[in-house]
């Protein structure tokens, strides 16, 4: 019976973990780029604010995972650096979404673990096996293709969303470095606790200088579409169950089965936005991505065979 429990329990978090990643990616899209709501720093600063909230709440009030203090100045600035690395991630993202199919920002997004790889190489002299270094040609050989074959392609778009995409990587090497000793490593729960408040107010000055007319346009939003604010407030707590969800499967199953179930869910949200707002797609497009999920599979089965 308590296996049972467990299955129903990876199975209910699996779905959630789904949910809420492909669900906030998709209501990021419906919001900037057909809503007409136009604001992808100050959307983003409404994730951060309900991620600072909620794991407040999560951690302190419900036990979810116990805190962590931090223990030293040096620490909290670490956490500060690794906050605008997030920062500049997650806007890049959103801004991307204005101008890209969420199919293309997908295939683009799938290049991470080839700036990653190259990252960890210039900031701690890393080295991977040659075959691993030989998956990531399909990696980058697929976006060249997708970009070819890619109806809405803007170059902007692309820029931002590359730029994006190593924001991300270069967080995740950078984390490794920075967090690296045992008295200062926290897990993912705990970090994005001290991250998020930290990226509100970097986040709120941003909004008021390059966003100034935010407060009046989303009020008019709000009174002219009765669901505005439900589906602001939804997003942003989607943007934290996103990141709950992860730490959760990650902990009752594995970092790998994390990686698979992450690849699958990259195909499963272009299928899905392609038929939500049926953006044009070519066959040579679909081909390209299609290169770039094998490659990533390939790169993460090579790094664990070759570790």
């Amino acid at each position: 019976m308590s296996s049972k429990k467990q299955v129903i329990l990876v199975c209910s978090l699996i779905l959630l973990w789904y949910s809420s990643n492909i669900g906030v990616l998709l209501l990021n899209k419906f919001l900037l780029s057909t809503y007409g709501f136009r604001f992808p720093i100050f959307l983003t600063m409404c994730h951060m604010s309900a991620c600072a909230i909620l794991s407040y709440i999560s951690i302190v009030f419900l036990k979810f995972v116990p805190l962590q203090t931090l223990k030293s100045r040096n620490q909290f600035l670490k956490i500060a650096t690794l906050s605008l690395v997030f920062c500049g991630s997650v806007v890049g993202g959103n801004i991307s979404l204005r101008y890209l199919a969420v199919s293309f920002n997908q295939a683009v997004g799938a290049t991470t673990p080839f700036f990653t790889a190259v990252f960890a190489y210039i900031m701690t002299l890393k080295r991977e096996s040659w075959v691993t270094y030989a998956a990531l040609v399909p990696v980058v050989t697929g976006v060249v293709i997708a970009s070819g074959g890619e109806p809405g392609f803007h170059l902007f778009g692309f820029i931002v969303c590359i730029s994006a995409t190593a924001a991300r990587a270069f967080k995740s090497v950078l984390q490794g470095i920075l967090l690296s000793s045992d008295g200062e490593k926290l897990n993912s729960m705990n970090l994005l606790l001290y991250m998020s408040p930290i990226a509100v107010l970097v986040l709120l000055p941003a909004t008021l200088v390059m966003e100034p007319n935010v407060v009046e346009v989303t009020i008019s939003l709000g009174k002219e579409h009765k669901y505005m604010w439900l589906l602001l407030a939804l997003n942003s707590t989607m943007a934290y169950a996103a990141n709950l969800s992860n730490f959760l499967v990650t902990k009752h199953t594995s970092a790998l089965t994390l990686q698979v179930l992450g690849n699958a869910k990259g195909a499963v949200a272009v299928v899905i936005s392609i038929l939500l707002f049926r953006n044009p797609v070519t066959v040579m497009g679909i081909g390209g991505y299609s290169i770039t999920v094998c490659g990533v599979i390939a790169y993460g089965e090579a790094k664990r065979r070759f570790k």
